[in-house]
């Protein structure tokens, strides 16, 4: 059982850093100082105190997102949103808020920008003479089923585009939201339109609580694999990513849970610590596990050529050396006993059908 420590200055209940840290396009680095009058103190103080999520309304030109990496098996993307209030301390997507001028850390998940013209954008982009369906992934880089889709329902007016034009998709969550759009993904899984894959870290509670504070609990997520396969919609699981020493003992366990709960086809990641998730993720873990902190970041290093990250092609997702292939023999020999699937959903393609470039128009007239 993991127990966190949560005595160390720094942790927000709720959240997963408290580090507003700098960014690497950063124009001024700012440090503390003691002026005499107490101000560490007071900041110190205010610090604990755990920031609002705000949420800030965007009007994109685009929607679709091209993949020219050989490492994903998608051909294009949507992100309805930008940062996670899922907040979970290893997300690859954080260094993303750089571009944006916020904070990778404490910004990337109370600061949440809303794509709120997307299904507008994802209409237009399907309805041009040149466009190709491919197989399209909604949420590859921040869940598509954050709190916010609880009101903006931004994802779900996406969906409604895609069920329209048959086009198919996968999602990829963590978030039991999507239990709500059941109505729409059932039917287009039905005709080999639609694949929902979970992402399940843990089957600990208090460890996902401190990694992924405000998404959905294990039990929870188990739950959501049993309802949408029970609702005949094809579900994978996501073992992601796997932690030396942390998670990962759990790997088999974790993947008998998901096909007890219905799951069919399974995957996993190693853990990635690019630009600033690197810091972040050290310093969680000088916070969390303080006595295994070196021994996890020395088995990372060696599944990374000796460096914290590995960001080529081939090899960032499986990492190298003797402990990643004895990962990936673990997973496949579990799921060859488990009875699941490493191919992903194969979709349809075939029944894609031009949606209506200006829908809804013509009752203007």
């Amino acid at each position: 059982m993991f127990v966190p420590r949560h005595a160390d200055a720094g942790v927000q209940k709720g959240r997963g850093t408290a580090w507003a840290m700098e960014h690497r396009f950063s124009s001024e680095n700012r440090s503390d100082f003691d002026d005499g009058w107490g101000t560490l103190q007071q900041a110190a103080q205010a610090e604990t105190l755990a920031p609002a999520t705000q949420l800030i309304e965007e009007n994109v030109r685009g929607i679709l997102s091209g993949n020219d990496s050989p490492d994903i098996g998608f051909d294009l993307s949507i992100n309805p949103y930008r940062g996670c209030e899922h907040g979970c301390i290893y997300c690859y997507a954080r260094p993303s808020h750089s571009y944006l001028n916020l904070s990778p850390g404490l910004d990337f998940e109370t600061r949440i920008v809303a794509k709120v013209n997307a299904a507008e954008k994802l209409r237009e982009a399907l309805s041009a003479r040149g466009y190709t369906p491919g197989q399209l992934n909604i949420g590859s880089v921040t869940d598509a089923y954050q709190p916010a889709e609880r009101r903006l329902r931004i994802t779900r007016s996406l969906i409604e585009v895609l069920s329209e034009a048959q086009h198919p998709f996968s999602v990829i969550t963590k978030s039991s939201l999507i239990e709500r759009d059941i109505d729409l993904i059932g039917p287009m899984a039905a005709q080999r339109l639609a694949a929902v894959y979970v992402s399940l870290t843990t089957l600990d509670p208090a460890l996902a609580r401190a990694l992924e504070p405000r998404a959905a609990a294990p039990h929870r997520r188990l739950r959501t694999i049993e309802t949408l396969a029970r609702a005949g919609i094809p579900v994978g699981v996501s073992v992601s990513p796997v932690i030396p020493f942390l998670n990962e003992p759990e790997l088999e366990k974790v993947l008998q849970a998901a096909r007890d709960a219905g799951a069919s086809s399974a995957f996993s990641i190693v853990l990635r610590l690019p630009w600033e998730v690197n810091p972040l993720f050290q310093q969680w873990l000088e916070q969390h596990v303080p006595e295994r902190a070196a021994r996890i970041m020395a088995r990372v290093r060696e599944m990374r050529g000796g460096k914290d990250n590995d960001a080529r092609f081939g090899t960032r997702m499986t990492g190298q050396g003797l402990w990643a292939e004895l990962l990936r023999q673990r997973l496949h020999k579990a799921c060859q006993r488990l009875g699941l699937s490493r191919r992903r959903v194969e979709l349809d393609l075939s029944r894609f059908r031009r949606p209506a470039a200006w829908a809804g128009q013509g009752q203007l007239f």
